[in-house]
């Protein structure tokens, strides 16, 4: 199956030199990196040619990298039900540079492209219809991206004075705390917390 990819791989590089970055093969799976701005001729010729049919969407996510400059993947995965064979696409992007939308390629992609939008604030240009879709639409951030606190912004609440949904800044019920994270399975250290209270000689 190594063979297979890395044949397929080597063609659609081949075929396709100034769109493709490069390709590699991880956890038995081709993925071809492309260029974000021409990501759509990518995936048309994917979906199209006859050594590839690749005409099935599976999934459109993306991916958070912080520390780089381009902090965002976005990573496509195709199913080709012809050759029975998957292959992952990636592109890079920022957070001001817009990723081509597909919706006109794969008319499923509309909706993973909100949901991409939605968490991680991933733009894409010449979508029909990039709104939130996981979020409500007041929402203030993208709450998969790893600078997002995990209290978030606001609290939702019904008030029942106002008999409506009210939204209030968040309001922690104890003061901060720093936590270990240990599990108690694997980080027991002869000590638990909460020991040191009891009484040794009971």
């Amino acid at each position: 199956m190594d063979l297979a990819l890395k044949d397929l791989g080597d063609y659609v590089a081949e075929a396709l030199p100034q769109e493709v970055l490069g390709t590699e093969i991880e956890f038995d799976e081709l993925m071809v990196r492309a260029r974000r701005e021409l990501i759509v001729k990518v995936l048309t010729f994917l979906r199209d040619d006859v050594n590839c049919r690749f005409q099935q969407l599976m999934d459109v996510c993306g991916v958070d990298y912080p520390e780089r400059e381009k902090r965002f993947e976005v990573v496509y995965n195709l199913l080709s039900l012809t050759h029975n064979m998957r292959v992952r696409v990636k592109v890079e992007t920022d957070e001001e540079t817009p990723v081509p939308s597909v919706s006109g390629v794969f008319s499923s992609a509309t909706w993973w492209e909100r949901e991409a939008w939605d968490l991680f604030g991933i733009y894409f240009s010449e979508h029909p219809d990039l709104r939130r879709i996981m979020t409500d639409y007041g929402f203030d951030g993208h709450p998969l991206r790893k600078d997002f606190p995990l209290t978030g912004y606001v609290e939702v609440r019904y008030d029942d004075e106002q008999k409506r949904v009210v939204y209030e800044p968040v309001k922690l019920t104890q003061e901060f705390r720093t936590f270990d994270f240990l599990s108690p399975w694997e980080g027991v250290q002869g000590v638990l917390p909460g020991d040191e209270k009891a009484d040794g000689d009971a």
